[in-house]
């Protein structure tokens, strides 16, 4: 049983035990001797010994103990803290992503399940919760506010806030995870208010991109007290001003670290935490997860002691978690052992006052998560390359244009690439179709588009990764592939592909509710890495092709869109027709 677990009761006797410890009179189970203490309240380094009993810290200072461990010369730091994760975006198991985590110095999460919840509904949260029990990490959960999180969308479940508050008890929820329907709160929306209030005694996480003035004061009354979307400086500032704990992030796709940065400061270093959002495989095997952030944030500037609280105390404080993220009597006794601060060299991790990973060997095996069974994630009425056809209705079209290392993208009208009729791929001016399957439901509907900035000059890509609803998303050159591309993740029950002239060139199968693998770390980055390598040969002018194709379908970042339904535009809140005609003024024009 955790330490900050709810529910959780000391006894009178376990308290008389840690207290007889604490004061010397028996000995601890176990001492670090002589370590160099990272002190995350006074902000210094101080050299004393580390007194662990009954799984929590007991006391700092000169002690001995049943077993002793000398890390003299080393640095004794409170093991790290994600505070906005998503497991899936790992496509990792439970397990697996502890394994992955402990490498890294990172012994506590706070999760978001919603990408499961929005294809599975309540059982695919109870399922993360089941594969996450007992593991070396702590896996806490904030539970879903939007599902679906739009109404532009379709999903494969629907959750009430009597669903959620069905989970409410349970000793490892912490809260109502990030609210990106922030139109619904400023409008007061019935059911988006009815969850906020029913976790009123609770965290609740903001999602609210570009928000300002009178609206975003709206926002934050309402009870949403942190936010993960700042993508400038002065916008993160704004927030922070008004109350809001600032989650800087640094993932896969959106990487807002170094430009945020310069509002960390001796003052305001306490309102921050360092968070990774959405992390793929091959950024977690090879950069690797806090300490990978940490190192950045020394590198521009940051003192480690600053870098370190951003993702160890500060993190514990706003969610409520007591017994976590320093190093001090009482407090669990999650303990990194650092060779360096800068950069981050994990030796030693301590789960609970336990040795879990020592110099690169983990002291036990981890269990394998079972696959969840009964599941039909692929629910798709059939299509032929002609259900992807864009009969011509004017001269120029909305474009969803891609904004490198961002998940925002902007709106462009460009003029409408045509042959035989209807509108088709333009590679020499980087445009492309994009199409949005729907899957869960077999409705038969299809979001068709075009998209600037994937520099594909042949073949298509696909996918069952399509925040939040994740429907399957498709680019191509030409219809037949994209076709080819979207029956081969139906084929797989879930997954990414990539090909060209109707041959699968590479492909990774998810068969957990289309999100997740059931491989280890090592072969889902490798097979991650091949999906790269076979999209620049495609021509694809970006880093992460699949890590942006997934945040195309997502209708609370601005500012266009695409969903099962059509395009949306997030400033408006409402669908568009992908032709634009008298909406040219005042847009970037790229003639065909």
């Amino acid at each position: 049983m955790m330490e900050n677990e709810k529910n959780k009761r000391l006894t009178v006797e376990q308290l008389k035990y840690r207290i007889r410890a604490a004061c010397g009179e028996i000995p601890a189970e176990l001492v670090l001797k002589g370590g160099r203490v990272v002190n995350v309240f006074s902000r210094e380094i101080i050299e004393a010994d580390v007194a662990v009993y009954d799984g929590v810290v007991v006391g700092i200072g000169q002690y001995t103990g049943d077993e002793e461990i000398d890390v003299t010369g080393q640095y004794v730091c409170p093991g790290f803290i994600d505070g906005h994760f998503h497991i899936e975006s790992t496509m990792l198991s439970a397990p697996e992503l502890a394994r992955a985590l402990l490498h890294c110095g990172t012994t506590s999460i706070i999760a978001d399940p919603h990408e499961i919840a929005n294809v599975m509904g309540k059982r695919g949260i109870q399922y993360l919760l089941d594969t996450s029990e007992g593991l070396p990490v702590d896996f806490f959960m904030m539970l879903p506010s939007c599902v679906p999180a739009t109404h532009l969308e379709t999903s494969g479940a629907e959750l009430s806030c009597g669903d959620l508050l069905a989970f409410r008890n349970h000793p490892r929820v912490l809260g109502l995870a990030e609210m990106m329907n922030y139109p619904g709160v400023i409008t007061g929306a019935e059911a988006v208010l009815e969850k906020i209030a029913a976790f009123c005694d609770a965290a609740k996480d903001g999602h609210a991109p570009l928000l300002s003035g009178r609206a975003l004061n709206a926002y934050i009354g309402a009870g949403l007290r942190s936010d993960h979307e700042c993508t400038v400086s002065g916008e993160a500032l704004e927030k922070l001003r008004l109350g809001m704990h600032i989650m800087i992030r640094q993932g896969t796709q959106a990487k807002n670290l170094k430009t945020l940065l310069p509002i960390v400061t001796e003052a305001t270093v306490g309102q921050c935490s360092l968070v990774t959002d959405d992390l793929h495989p091959h950024d977690l095997l090879r950069k690797g997860h806090l300490n990978h952030l940490i190192n950045i944030a020394v590198s521009e500037g940051i003192i480690p002691l600053h870098a370190i609280l951003m993702v160890t105390l500060n993190t514990a404080r706003y969610f409520g978690l007591t017994g976590l993220g320093a190093i001090a009597p009482g407090y669990q006794a999650d303990i990194l052992i650092l060779s360096s601060l800068s950069p981050v060299e994990v030796k030693t991790v301590l789960k609970r006052g336990r040795v879990v990973f020592h110099q690169g060997a983990f002291a036990e095996p981890f269990p394998t998560a079972p696959v969840m069974e009964n599941v039909s994630p692929m629910n798709i009425k059939p299509f032929y390359p002609e259900s992807l056809r864009i009969p011509q209705n004017g001269e120029f079209l909305r474009v969803i244009g891609l904004i490198p290392d961002q998940i925002l993208t902007e709106c462009r009208i460009c003029r409408a690439p045509i042959q035989q009729g209807c509108v088709v791929s333009d590679m020499e001016n980087d445009m492309i179709k994009i199409a949005v399957f729907e899957r869960h439901h077999g409705t038969g509907n299809i979001g068709l588009g075009m998209v600037q900035g994937f520099g594909l000059k042949e073949g298509a890509l696909a996918s069952s990764v399509a925040h939040d609803s994740h429907n399957i998303i498709c680019v191509g050159c030409s219809d037949r592939d994209m076709c080819c591309a979207v029956k081969t993740v139906e084929t797989m029950g879930g997954g990414l592909v990539a090909v060209k002239d109707g041959k699968a060139l590479a492909r990774i199968p998810l068969p957990v509710a289309g999100l997740m693998s059931d491989q280890k770390l090592s072969t889902v980055a490798c097979g991650w890495e091949k999906m790269i390598r076979v999209s620049r040969d495609l021509g694809c002018l970006l880093k992460e092709p699949f890590m942006a194709l997934s945040f195309l379908a997502l209708p609370v970042i601005p500012a266009l869109k695409i969903t099962d339904k059509g395009l949306v535009d997030v400033g408006r809140f409402e669908h568009v027709p992908i032709f634009a005609e008298g909406e040219i003024e005042g847009h970037a024009e790229f003639p065909a």
